[in-house]
């Protein structure tokens, strides 16, 4: 099945009902499920009559927006494959992507086009779209609107590839992650069901795949008037209009972009009353998060969604979910909490050896290898919904390993089972300290670290033979008891404390801890 045929059949029975709602140039606007059924068609007759074919893969460069959903919607409903690229990773990793697999047409913005002045493996692409203002040497996508749309969709097979993204492992090279139509089916339907998604629901949305998966549930998204690239950085005051607006009852985002949020509400002692629901992952959620969402958004069901680039979801947990005992063990510095294991996948916990290959394994040598309730380990993966494998075979080796048959992925992320098969998440494999005082996974402890009010955020290495945590204050002229919050961390062995001015994190959600930058930053100061 091809996995557009569901949006024609939202435009069949909801012809009306809005899909999407963005934001562009300072204007709102909407498309309903007819429009964009209709908007896909002709982008795809377009595309096909340029001569693109299926099979084909077509490189998109463009913010999330009505236009983006269109594209890729159009490329997918030609039986052609939709390759995604993050622009921030910089030319040589551009490059290398399309070294790896050459696009046969590129569609982008107009301001992206310039990434063609520095890129030249971009300029090899044969064929290439804009979107917005003319730009030399490309055909305008608009042309579309000029074109029949012949309803017709590509039948596609169980292993006819959707989109192609592109994650790096340990040693930064590119691997190109490919979802099949099949794939994107069984993973909407994990969402759907885990995360409670239901005709009529009104979301502020953040995330790509988030989108997808309202699309074939007839949720509308409104997509946040907001630089997504930078979720630390937004202009909180152009969202929070929009979710009154637009009248959200449901948000997904990061915990980065909530910050943010939080902070403009809490300071204007504004309440978010119309949302009912609110879902966060991308990085680890600190239980002080969750307190402050509970008091801004009162009536929200609020829920913590672990998963990774290959398996979204993993797990989930509501807030009502966690008991008095969870929250004294997170303050511990036991990990945090991230809930009970969607039902569509199989989840184990396998003793961690990060950085050596596991190979094929049978049933009970992979038994043998699993780690009991309350014992730590990586946290493993198998099903519908968990991406089999990489372009090329390139990573396989670090990432995957098969039992009887059965492909399981590595998150690369440590955690443990509790008694009642709850999912306890320790932070990175790669982060893990060792030495003669013993193995400890960071994460626990810098969330019981930023329990304490002077801390904003916390991280901990090991640096010239110690275990120091890095810390940064809420407020810079705080004088924090680093003594006390020595003492209190004495179980970890912590050595120092030393302040920063910021702590390094990944680009992409501005959450998770870029420990080798963070190495570099202690080095420096």
């Amino acid at each position: 099945m091809n996995v557009t045929q569901i949006l024609q059949q939202h435009a069949r029975n909801a012809a009306d009902g809005v899909a999407i709602v963005d934001n562009v140039r300072g204007k709102s606007r909407q498309i309903t499920y007819r429009e964009l059924d209709q908007a896909v068609g002709r982008t795809a007759t377009l595309l096909k009559e340029s001569g693109l074919r299926p099979g084909d893969r077509v490189l998109l460069f463009h913010p999330m927006s009505i236009e983006l959903y269109t594209a890729l919607a159009a490329i997918l409903r030609g039986g052609m494959t939709a390759m995604f690229i993050d622009p921030s990773a910089g030319r040589h990793y551009i490059d290398r992507c399309c070294e790896i697999l050459p696009p046969a047409a590129l569609i982008a913005s107009s301001k992206a086009q310039a990434l063609r002045l520095t890129s030249a493996e971009l300029r090899k692409i044969p064929m290439k779209w804009s979107i917005g203002l003319p730009v030399p040497c490309t055909r305008r996508l608009e042309r579309a609107k000029q074109c029949r749309d012949d309803a017709a969709v590509h039948e596609c097979s169980s292993e006819t590839a959707a989109l192609i993204s592109f994650t790096s492992g340990t040693t930064g090279e590119p691997k190109a992650t490919v979802r099949t139509h099949d794939f994107l089916l069984a993973q909407h339907e994990a969402i759907e069901s885990s995360l409670s998604l239901s005709p009529g629901d009104i979301e502020l949305v953040t995330m790509p795949i988030f989108v997808l998966a309202n699309l074939a549930s007839q949720v509308t998204s409104i997509i946040a008037d907001a630089d997504l690239r930078r979720p630390a950085e937004i202009e909180p005051a152009r969202v929070l209009q929009q979710i009154e607006h637009c009248h959200a009852n449901r948000i997904t985002a990061s915990p980065a972009f909530f910050e943010r949020l939080l902070t403009c509400c809490e300071n204007s002692d504004r309440r978010l009353l119309s949302v009912k629901r609110i879902l966060t992952g991308g990085g680890p959620v600190p239980p002080r998060l969750l307190e402050r969402i509970h008091r801004v958004a009162p009536q929200a069901e609020l829920t913590v969604v672990y998963g990774s680039t290959e398996a979204e979801p993993i797990s989930t947990v509501t807030a009502a979910q966690m008991q008095p005992a969870d929250h004294v063990a997170m303050r511990a510095g036991k990990g945090l909490l991230v809930g009970r294991p969607v039902p569509a996948l199989d989840v184990k916990i396998l003793q961690d050896s990060w950085g050596q290959s596991v190979g094929a394994l049978e049933r009970r040598q992979f038994e043998s290898l699993c780690c009991s309730a309350g014992s730590a380990g990586e946290i493993v993966v198998s099903g519908k919904h968990v991406l089999a494998g990489y372009a090329d075979q390139q990573g396989e080796a670090e990432n995957k390993f098969t039992v009887d048959g059965t492909v399981w992925h590595r998150t690369g992320d440590a955690g443990f089972f509790d008694t009642v098969g709850r999912l306890w998440l320790l932070g990175r494999c790669a982060a893990r300290l060792c030495d003669e005082r013993g193995a400890i996974y960071p994460l626990g402890v810098e969330q019981a670290a930023m329990r304490h009010a002077a801390i904003g955020h916390a991280a901990m290495v090991a640096h010239r033979g110690q275990r120091v945590l890095a810390v940064t204050l809420r407020e810079p002229s705080s004088q924090p008891d680093l003594a006390t919050l020595l003492k209190s961390l004495s179980y970890a062995n912590v050595d120092s404390i030393r302040i920063l001015k910021k702590i390094p994190v990944d680009p992409r959600h501005n959450s998770k801890v870029d420990y080798r930058a963070l190495c570099r930053s202690l080095e420096a100061g």
